[in-house]
């Protein structure tokens, strides 16, 4: 049997010993680092290395009443753009003793009270939750089990409930992506939406409008294509732009995975972006800088989103008043290729 088999497991006791506090001390400065002084947190955690000390976190958590895991509900994983997100959440529980659960609602949709039984049965403490489309009698049912104050919502939320939303600046996004092409001298801009119903659609959209009206833009309801995020959606309203007698000189997509089946579209039918018509995107997924053309779109700062997320739902876990929500998590527009400035 070798020496490190052989010797004793540490306990919380060696760790008190070597920090010279107390067991209780060493307990709170694991569970609750923040209710002991930055230099007791140093010496226990210095005291745990030295002696090899591992907590029994299931035995923690049987004792604290609670499943040490959150949940995340993502409206499709296949998507690229959660890809930035999910690794800001991850990193914002790293380091807590919270594991990371993560669910597709739209391939593997939600049952009735299966979100407020997560919770009843022991298998989570919180959620964070990214699908606009959620059912408001799910979220009224963990409500109603007094749960609903452990709920955080991130880049969608459920218009008209009163939970706390990560989102970033939707409406500013849009008006940048238009002020933007207005500064390049087109004057005729299409948009194409995101789905019909979701409240990222209605942001963007309202942006538009409003830089649109502000600059003093023709407003054509046939400039405005419905969408559905999708790379279908970009190619149908491809089509229907080579349709028009009247062409806009560029356009506006709701998000990335749009802009990228547009221009494939504009391509196949003969049209050259930039010269013959700019595309905007939206999100600034990774793939977006290598797309030929290069894409000019709206970027969000999706790690920042998701650690953001992380450290609100923290809080309320560990019964804290802060940090606050944060309202509108601010965008920037990258521009690239795929604009330019308009030709007679």
């Amino acid at each position: 049997m070798s020496r490190r088999t052989a010797q004793k497991s540490a306990t919380i006791l060696d760790v008190a010993r070597a920090a010279c506090v107390s067991t209780a001390t060493v307990s709170r400065a694991l569970s609750a680092p923040d209710k002991v002084s930055e230099r007791t947190r140093e010496a226990v955690l210095e005291a745990v290395r030295a002696t090899g000390y591992r907590v029994n976190q299931a035995a923690r958590n049987l004792r604290m009443q609670r499943a040490g895991a959150v949940l995340v509900l993502v409206p499709n994983l296949g998507k690229p753009f959660y890809s930035g997100i999910l690794a800001g959440i991850s990193d914002g529980f790293a380091g807590s003793d919270y594991a990371v659960l993560i669910t597709d609602t739209e391939n593997n949709p939600l049952q009735d009270g299966a979100l407020a039984g997560y919770f009843l049965d022991g298998r989570i403490d919180g959620a964070i939750c990214l699908d606009g489309a959620l059912p408001r009698g799910a979220l009224a049912q963990c409500r109603a089990e007094g749960v609903g104050e452990r709920i955080v919502f991130l880049c969608e939320w459920v218009e008209g409930e009163d939970f706390p939303v990560i989102a970033a600046d939707n409406a500013e996004g849009a008006r940048l992506a238009i002020r933007h092409l207005h500064a390049l001298g087109h004057r005729k801009i299409a948009h194409v939406t995101g789905p019909e119903g979701n409240v990222l659609t209605a942001a963007r959209r309202a942006g538009m409008l409003a830089e649109r009206a502000r600059l003093g833009l023709p407003a054509r309801e046939d400039w405005i294509i419905r969408g559905d995020f999708s790379l279908e959606s970009g190619h149908e309203a491809a089509r229907r732009i080579l349709a028009m007698q009247d062409r806009p000189t560029a356009v506006f997509c709701s998000a990335d995975m749009v802009a990228f089946g547009l221009i494939a579209g504009l391509k196949a039918g003969g049209m050259d972006v930039p010269c013959d018509i700019s595309v905007v995107g939206f999100d600034d997924i990774e793939m977006s800088g290598s797309f030929v053309p290069a894409l000019t779109t709206i970027r969000q700062d999706r790690p920042r989103l998701g650690r953001r997320a992380a450290e609100v739902l923290l809080a309320r876990l560990r019964g804290l008043a802060g940090p606050e929500a944060e309202a509108l998590v601010p965008v920037e527009l990258v521009a690239r290729a795929s604009t330019g400035a308009v030709h007679a």
